[in-house]
Parts: structure tokens; C-alpha cells; sequence
């Protein structure tokens, strides 16, 4: 399968003048729209724009000099014409979907450039994964742009990954076509600290001439936080207030400002631009994480944009968030994130710049969407055989693998416990006094059972503690391979015997998300593509990702995107605490911690 063409800015400059100057013919122009700028950030009425071999040749009040008999011709007809959106940090698993079918997902939502970061695929297939997401999206109608991976493992010591990622891996994938950069350097403890191998693969990321992506997961604003900006990592997207935005552009890296499926950082971080006044030039807009359903059923981008501007936020300066400042931040500022000449074409009609519907869709000259549905095809990879068979428990597990065994002598112990936050990405360290039972230590009230179990090398190993903010009810289990960023297996549940039933059922078929109730099967997501992803339409995806939703619902969960939380009570570099198949880990310290702290007379 062949890479779409588009010629470079330098081979198509000769029609390019010659379609600007009239002497050739355009392949499209696009008449009488309101020319969104957002270089000079202005709107510009009565405008046309003349496209020709997948980039724009000519801006102005007529192109009529442009037209020849075989040009496409669009009538704009008063609408806005806006460049193309941009997410500036994204995780294309976290959809569910192949890079082909998340593409076909966002495209009808006017995005046309996303900047991916595939560590979720690395840290179970390594190299090679990368190299399979990569190679997927060259071949997509839009710009996907990946970023290598710089921490598979996340924390090293308090995780095991199905691979690793070495700093020779990422000196070999700076070389191919479609790399724009170092992944989200979450390893903020080693960067601090001096890591050889963090700072190997950021040197080799900026010998490159590329961009260094940051992860700056904690509240210490203090000289931690000023040595992991000495570093290198040239933005971030983990900040939840806003004087985390404010620090990290003073510091001179882009605050990415995040709306996914469920986290809401963009309200309270924005007001540094739209309260105190910053300039918005360092200000990003990204999605991170965003669920099938969300795609289908909410937008992408233009989502973000809209929630921006309800927060806000000036239109223009939204869309300058999510467009010429993400092409300016990976060194792509002549190349897209605006209509210019010479960009490439990548242009959205859009009859109301607040609501944002997204009307027609052009990328690279041609129509990709038209009132929101696809136009073109999204052509997908044979994925190999050994990206179907990731989920290897080493046996079938019994309700006896969920047990936690009591000090002998205790009839009630203190335990930490894991406290999920709604709509953000930490946790909180909890602690409470729970009773034992024939000497297990038993969940009660809104507590539940959460369990890490091994999947990538068969060990049989299971992880066993407590979380709590779920508000499950009556027996119930949820099991997910998708468990950010080692994807082993978690499995959260009220009853140990269907917690062994969810794990089993994802070893059967090959991974995904499942839940059970009173003993039955009420909902079941399947990922069989290293158990993170389906290669099935995004929107027969988001079905079952709804019928998964309402099953957890009806077992008492009414946490907004709570599967999103489920999938990341694995991820030891967010505070405050996680679970691993190292145990359990305090990530203020770094450290593993045992479950039980004391026992209780």
C-alpha cells in the first residue's frame, strides 16, 4: 500500500506562482468565505482561496484569475474558512481504534493534523508497535505526525512492560518519515534525577532538529520543576490550575491545556490568557485521551475549541490555540495550521464560529467530509498475527487469586486505599479500617477490590489492594487490558469470584473491556489488537463502549467517563496512588508501599 503525495512547498512552488499569478488553471477555489487568519488574527470577508497540487497558491478578494475549466469550484457562500485543527497531544489506543479508523472517526470533525504519541502500543509490542502505528497513519488522507515514545517503561522499577524502550530505539526512529518527535517524557523523576537513558533520548530527539514532549506530573513547582524545563521537554500537558499554565510558559515550554473524555484541565488553566492576560502564542489545545464515543457522539478538536470559547476564551485565539501555535510548536508553522500560500490545504466551512459545525472538510485539495460524513477512504495495514495474541495470563484464574491475606491474629486492619477523582487524572492516597474475615481482609461499603494482573509473559501473577469512588453496588466485576501505561490487566470488583470470570473472558478473547454481574456477562468491548485497540468502525465501537457505560451504571457507577479512570489506576507517575504488578505505589515517593498499614485492636 502506497503513501499518499503531496508535494513539498519547494517542488510545488512553480504552479503554485504560476496558479497564484494566473498563468495556470487551479484544481479548486473556494469563493466568497470569510478568511479565518490566524496569523494576523483577523476576519477578512469576501475572500477566496485557490488551491493547487495540495497547497494553497493564492489568498485574496477574487480568484476568478485562478479558474479554468477543470477547476472545482466551492462556493463558500458567507461561511468562515478555517484552517484545518490540530490536536497537539493525543494517544490514538486511548480511542479504542487503528490509526485508520480513528482518522475516519475525527476527520468529519474538521481535524486534519494530530501529533501521536503511541506508548500505549510500546509498551506491549515495542519498537515494532511503534512502527505499525506509524506506518498506518502515513498512509491516512490527513496529517498524523508521531511522536516515538520515550518511557516504556513509565517509571522504571515500579512497573514491568511487555517491552522496553531503549534510547537506541529512539536515535533509529528519529530517522523515519513520519516522526516529529520525543513522546511525553514521563519519567520527570529520572529527568530531575540526571537518567543517562532520559537524557540519551532527549539529546537524540534535539540532534535531530525535532521536539521533546513533555510530562511534568506534580505540584512542586519549585527547582524539580526548574531542572525538568533545564532538560529539555519543550511543553506540557499535565497541568490542572492555573498557575500550573503559568509557570510552565514563563519557564519557555507551550501549556498544553487538555479536554479528553475525562479530563477537564482547559477552564481552569485558560484564565491565564483570558484573566491575567498571558500572551496566547504558548497556549495549546489537545485532547490527550478521548473514548470511541466521545469521537462519535461529542466532536475531537472542535469539541476543545467550543469548550474554550464557552470558557471565555476570544474565537480566534481559541482556534490560534488549536492551529498555527501546535504547527509553530513542532517546527511545521510554513507548513499547515494556516491558510496561507504555500501551506497545505487544509480548509473547514463552517457557518458559525462559536457552535463551530463543521460543514465541508478539505485536507491536503481535497474534500475529505461533507456534513459530517467521510468522503475518502482510510486505508488500513494488515496487522500481524503476534498484534492478535497479547493477553497471556499463564492460567485460568479463581477467586482465590483475588484474596487479601490479613496478619495472622487481625480482625480489623488500616489499608490504603486508592481514591479516584472525577474528571481528572490523579488520585488520592487513602486510608481506611476495614474488617477481616476467616483471615481475608474484606471491601465494604463504597470500597471495592482492585487487582493488577500480569498479561504479557504468562507469569499468573496477580496485584491485589483496595480504590475507592467507583460507587459499585450489589456483585459485580470490570476487567480492562487497557490499564495505562504497562497494559497489563486491571480488573476493579465487589465479588472475588466474577473479578476471576472478567479476566478470563479477556484472556479468551484476546483483550478488551468486560463487565459482569450477578454472575452474567452484561457488556463486553472487543480490543483484539494488543489488546488496546479494534480495527472495527469507530462507531460499532462506541456502541459497545456505551453499552459498557450503562452496565457500569447500573452497577451503581455514575462517575462521568469512569471507564477512562478505571484505565488508569495502573499509571505510576500520577500522583498519588497507584497500582502495578510491583504492588502497590506511593508516586509522591516513588515508591512501593505496602496495602495494609496497620493492624487495629
Amino acid at each position: 500500500m502506497t503513501r499518499p503525495s503531496l508535494k513539498s512547498w519547494a517542488d510545488a512552488a512553480p504552479r503554485l506562482i504560476a496558479v497564484a499569478v494566473g498563468r495556470e488553471s487551479a484544481d479548486m477555489v473556494i469563493r466568497q468565505g470569510i478568511w479565518v487568519n490566524v496569523q494576523s488574527r483577523e476576519l477578512l470577508p469576501n475572500h477566496d482561496i485557490a488551491i493547487a497540487d495540495g497547497r494553497i497558491a493564492y489568498v485574496g478578494p477574487d480568484a476568478g484569475h485562478c479558474i479554468g475549466d477543470r477547476t472545482q469550484v466551492i462556493e463558500a457562500d458567507g461561511r468562515y474558512m478555517l484552517p484545518g485543527l490540530c490536536d497537539g497531544h493525543m494517544h490514538i489506543e486511548s480511542g479504542m481504534l487503528t490509526p485508520a479508523e480513528f482518522a475516519r472517526a475525527v476527520i468529519p470533525h474538521g481535524t486534519t493534523t494530530m501529533f501521536t504519541d503511541p506508548h500505549e502500543i510500546a509498551n506491549v509490542l515495542g519498537l515494532e508497535g511503534v512502527r505499525l502505528m506509524h506506518d498506518e497513519a502515513l498512509l491516512q488522507p490527513v496529517n498524523i505526525y508521531t511522536q516515538m515514545p520515550s518511557c516504556a517503561p513509565s517509571a522504571p522499577g515500579l512497573e514491568t512492560t511487555g517491552f522496553e524502550i531503549t534510547a537506541e530505539d529512539v536515535a533509529e526512529a528519529m530517522a523515519w518519515p513520519g516522526i516529529i518527535g520525543l513522546g511525553e517524557m514521563m519519567n520527570f523523576p529520572g529527568v530531575v534525577a540526571g537518567d543517562r537513558q532520559m537524557l540519551a533520548e532527549m539529546a537524540a530527539t534535539q540532534a535531530a532538529g525535532k521536539t521533546v514532549g513533555g510530562h511534568y506530573a506534580s505540584p512542586d513547582l519549585g527547582p524539580a520543576f526548574h531542572a525538568y524545563a533545564a532538560g529539555g521537554p519543550a511543553d506540557d500537558h499535565e497541568g490542572t490550575k492555573e498557575s500550573d499554565a503559568v509557570a510552565r510558559v514563563r519557564q519557555g515550554m507551550r501549556a498544553m491545556l487538555r479536554l479528553g473524555s475525562a479530563w477537564y484541565d482547559v477552564e481552569s488553566q485558560i484564565t491565564a490568557v483570558t484573566e491575567k492576560g498571558l500572551d496566547p502564542r504558548n497556549f495549546i489545545l489537545c485532547t490527550d485521551d478521548c473514548h470511541s464515543g466521545t469521537l462519535v457522539n461529542e466532536g475531537h478538536m472542535n469539541r476543545v475549541v467550543r469548550h474554550a470559547i464557552e470558557c471565555g476564551c476570544d474565537p480566534l485565539v481559541a482556534l490560534q490555540m488549536a492551529t498555527v501555535n501546535t504547527a509553530a510548536h513542532f517546527g511545521l508553522e510554513r507548513e499547515l495550521g494556516s491558510i496561507a500560500p504555500g501551506r497545505r490545504a487544509d480548509v473547514i466551512l463552517s457557518s458559525d464560529l462559536r457552535a463551530l459545525p463543521i460543514e465541508m472538510v478539505i485536507a491536503r485539495g481535497k474534500v475529505v467530509a461533507e456534513d459530517g460524513k467521510i468522503q475518502v477512504d482510510c486505508p488500513h495495514i494488515d496487522w500481524p498475527e503476534a498484534a492478535r495474541a497479547s493477553v497471556r495470563l499463564g492460567k485460568p484464574l479463581a477467586a482465590e487469586d483475588f484474596e487479601i491475606a490479613a496478619p495472622e491474629g487481625a480482625n480489623h486492619v488500616r489499608a490504603r486505599v486508592i481514591g479516584v477523582i472525577e474528571n481528572q487524572a490523579p488520585t488520592k492516597a487513602l486510608s481506611a479500617d476495614l474488617p477481616v474475615s476467616e483471615g481475608l481482609v474484606e471491601a465494604t461499603g463504597e470500597i471495592c477490590q482492585i487487582a493488577l494482573v500480569e498479561r504479557h509473559r504468562g507469569t499468573g501473577g496477580v496485584t491485589n489492594a483496595f480504590v475507592q469512588g467507583f460507587g459499585y453496588e450489589g456483585p459485580m466485576a470490570m476487567a480492562s487490558t487497557v490499564a495505562h501505561d504497562s497494559h497489563h490487566m486491571i480488573v476493579v470488583g465487589t465479588d472475588r469470584a466474577q473479578m476471576a470470570l472478567a479476566a478470563n473472558r479477556l484472556a479468551e478473547v484476546g483483550g478488551g473491556v468486560v463487565l459482569f454481574a450477578d454472575g452474567e456477562e452484561k457488556a463486553l468491548v472487543e480490543l483484539p489488537i494488543a489488546g488496546l485497540m479494534s480495527d472495527d468502525l469507530a462507531q460499532s465501537v462506541a456502541t459497545k463502549a456505551e453499552a459498557l457505560g450503562e452496565a457500569m451504571r447500573a452497577a451503581g457507577c455514575t462517575l462521568n467517563n469512569a471507564y477512562m479512570q478505571h484505565s488508569l489506576l495502573a499509571l505510576v507517575v500520577i500522583p498519588e496512588l497507584r497500582i502495578s504488578d510491583k504492588g502497590l505505589v506511593d508516586v509522591t515517593r516513588f515508591e512501593v508501599v505496602p496495602v495494609i498499614e496497620e493492624v487495629l485492636t
